[in-house]
């Protein structure tokens, strides 16, 4: 499938084709999973081609069609896990956090959110030997967070058999930007596909999109109760392009997010995600941490579409996530 170019595709010539690598659209699958507006934006052609454009690739890459289970089987072999380092954690999750699905990360402030997020941003750039994805990585920044003096404290912590490189060298793959509204954050998206799409073929592929955080701009510029349903609504095509691009790349899309308390509650904890349905149904994988005695967190796998809930105790220390 990768070896078929934009240009086989009836219609497509070489201005076209450029326009659509340029807007991110590099690969058949991209354009038979895009929408017909989008696509017709992308390339500058009316929504009518676009969608005869669109047929076309899906025939091509037999998309959109009935396959057996026997076939999707063969399909999930193409999924790939990225350890957390940390064996209690990848039990929870059946071995890693899995490409081709968003993995969601939710809790209070200091229970290890974004911790989880630059710890993963170095193992994905480690051999698959040693549990990595030999690749590079997105880092969508909405809260500034992101910190490389820290990349370097875990670098310097990893406890692996292998000649570790410098960490000038980590940093090189790690490709940061800062969302400043929820606008420009589904807009950096876009660019990420661009990125993506170029590193494709190189040996640092793109295999890991982190958003960090995922809902901290919607929740400040869509406060109101009157406003709920806009947010909701680009929410949903955020999570959406999410999924997409993770799918497309065969990455693994890290969220995380953050909580309020639901005052419907009077027993147990009250702490739930904020982004409701919309961010949950999109999730395949939700993960609720919080913190605990003697400076542990506790990561609770709240929902998967293949592994019982269950819970994982881990610590972070100025080396990285470590069993406890």
């Amino acid at each position: 499938m990768g070896e078929i170019d934009l240009e086989d595709l009836p219609g497509v010539g070489p201005t076209t084709a450029d326009k659509l690598r340029e807007a991110g659209y590099a690969t058949i699958e991209g354009i038979a999973t895009a929408s017909y507006s989008d696509l017709a934006e992308a390339a500058e052609i009316g929504e009518a081609t676009a969608k005869k454009m669109i047929r076309e690739a899906r025939k091509m890459a037999d998309i959109g069609g009935f396959k057996t289970g026997k076939v999707v089987l063969e399909e999930r072999k193409e999924v790939r896990k990225l350890s957390t380092l940390v064996p209690e954690l990848d039990d929870l999750l059946g071995g890693g956090l899995e490409t081709k699905s968003i993995s969601e990360f939710y809790g209070e402030f200091g229970s290890g959110k974004s911790q989880i997020a630059h710890q993963m941003a170095v193992n994905a750039q480690l051999p698959e030997d040693f549990g990595g994805l030999s690749a590079s990585c997105v880092y969508i920044d909405t809260e500034n967070t992101f910190r490389p003096e820290r990349i370097a404290q875990m670098v310097a912590g990893l406890e692996i058999d292998w000649d570790i490189p410098p960490v000038e060298e980590f940093l090189e793959h790690i490709h940061v930007a800062k969302g400043y509204t929820s606008d420009h954050q589904m807009l950096l998206l876009d660019s990420a596909r661009e990125l993506a799409a170029g590193l494709r073929d190189t040996n640092r592929p793109v295999r890991l999109f982190i958003v960090d955080s995922l809902t901290a701009h919607f929740r400040a510029e869509y406060s109101g109760r009157g406003t709920l349903s806009v947010r909701q609504q680009k929410l949903n095509k955020h999570m959406y392009d999410i999924a997409k691009i993770a799918e497309e790349h065969n990455a693994v899309a890290l969220v995380t997010n953050q909580v309020q308390s639901n005052p419907a509650v009077f027993f147990g904890d009250p702490t739930k995600p904020v982004g409701g349905n919309i961010v949950g149904h999109a999730s395949k994988f939700r993960v609720y941490l919080r913190k605990s005695k003697g400076g542990k967190r506790v990561a609770k796998l709240v929902d998967s579409p293949n592994l019982p809930e269950g819970e994982a105790a881990f610590i972070v220390e100025e080396a990285g996530l470590k069993s406890v």
